[in-house]
């Protein structure tokens, strides 16, 4: 076995520096998103996935080697039982930056105090309708009133930031994006538009037929505001715009219009403990293997992150017209 570098970063082949880990905690959720899986899901069994230890563990791991910032998902990561205890020990990390959260909002109303003195800096929401009937058809299982309630909660909470994602199809929701950046602008939030990816078999709609560009977006918000291009970053791959007379930022993620990988400084785990190198590859190590085999050994799980290095590909391979590659939903990829 080769030494560890005596450095503490990570850096692939293509000299692009790992410093943002995402960690899913669970594949399972309480809504049934349909550009983010089937109707009909079957989950996981329990036993595959991760334990919260374990969780808690490969964080450790990814910071000592360099990474500095660390988002929290799902599926729905406010599902998962002692979900709370995990954030409290994340959160006492030492050089861990910044943890943040993605979550539907579901159960915000009730945790959002909790969750920011468990030190969750910022929260990215899912809202993709402000239509009762609209929201109810694309999640399937959500209520948009308890959504909108735990973002009320969240922004009483004093996260450092809130922003709403929003994924837009064709004829489904683009019709909203205007009155999504005015609930944005009037709730002193940010929000970031986001091109479906074609990730896990899905019938409830045909991705080409519904693809909606970040360039249509602008240029319908373009009648209504007047977005200045930003140069700051929250390490993610959003390009932002501000809302020019207020503070709001709008964000655009285009996997497909503007490609965004030569700039990718993110990995991903899964609930079942694969250590994900690419959103739109397979490329991928089982951590839990490693852990399990060598429980409680830093060393060996770091050499393994740092070999992990070599395999990550140059960029995803997303083809929106065509049958995905990726088979896997995004609920078990960690959204």
């Amino acid at each position: 076995m080769s030494e560890i570098p005596s450095s503490n970063q990570l850096i692939d082949r293509f000299g692009r520096k790992v410093t943002y880990l995402r960690v899913s905690v669970t594949d399972r959720c309480d809504f049934r998103c349909q550009y983010c899986m089937a109707e009909d899901m079957t989950f996981l069994p329990r036993a595959q996935i991760l334990t919260l230890e374990e969780i808690h563990f490969i964080c450790r791991a990814f910071v000592e080697l360099g990474v500095v910032k660390i988002r929290i998902t799902g599926g729905e990561p406010l599902v998962r039982n002692g979900v709370l205890g995990l954030l409290r020990q994340l959160g006492r990390i030492d050089g861990l930056n910044e943890l943040v959260m993605t979550t539907n909002a579901s159960k915000l109303g009730r945790m959002a105090t909790d969750i920011r003195q468990a030190g969750v800096k910022r929260v990215n929401i899912s809202l993709d309708s402000l239509s009762k009937e609209k929201f109810r058809k694309i999640t399937r299982t959500g209520h948009l009133e308890t959504v909108l309630q735990g973002i009320q909660a969240a922004r009483q909470a004093g996260f450092e930031r809130i922003k709403i994602n929003a994924v837009i199809l064709k004829n489904r929701n683009h019709d909203e994006v205007v009155d999504l950046v005015r609930f944005a602008v009037d709730n002193d939030i940010d929000i970031s538009f986001i091109e479906e990816m074609p990730l896990g078999m899905i019938d409830s709609h045909d991705r080409g037929e519904m693809y909606y560009s970040s360039d249509s977006i602008k240029h319908d918000l373009s009648a209504h505001f007047t977005l200045l291009p930003l140069l700051d970053t929250t390490g993610g791959p959003s390009v932002y715009f501000r809302v020019q007379g207020c503070e709001t930022r709008v964000g655009f993620i285009s996997p497909h219009s503007a490609n965004f990988c030569a700039s990718c400084n993110r990995v991903r785990l899964t609930a079942e403990g694969r250590l994900l190198l690419c959103l739109g590859n397979e490329h991928s190590l089982d951590l839990k293997r490693v852990v399990r085999a060598n429980p409680g050994d830093m060393a060996v799980l770091k050499h393994a992150i740092i070999e992990a290095m070599t395999i990550k590909p140059e960029r995803h391979e997303f083809n929106i017209n065509e049958q995905p590659v990726i088979m896997r939903h995004m609920n078990a990829t960690g959204g």
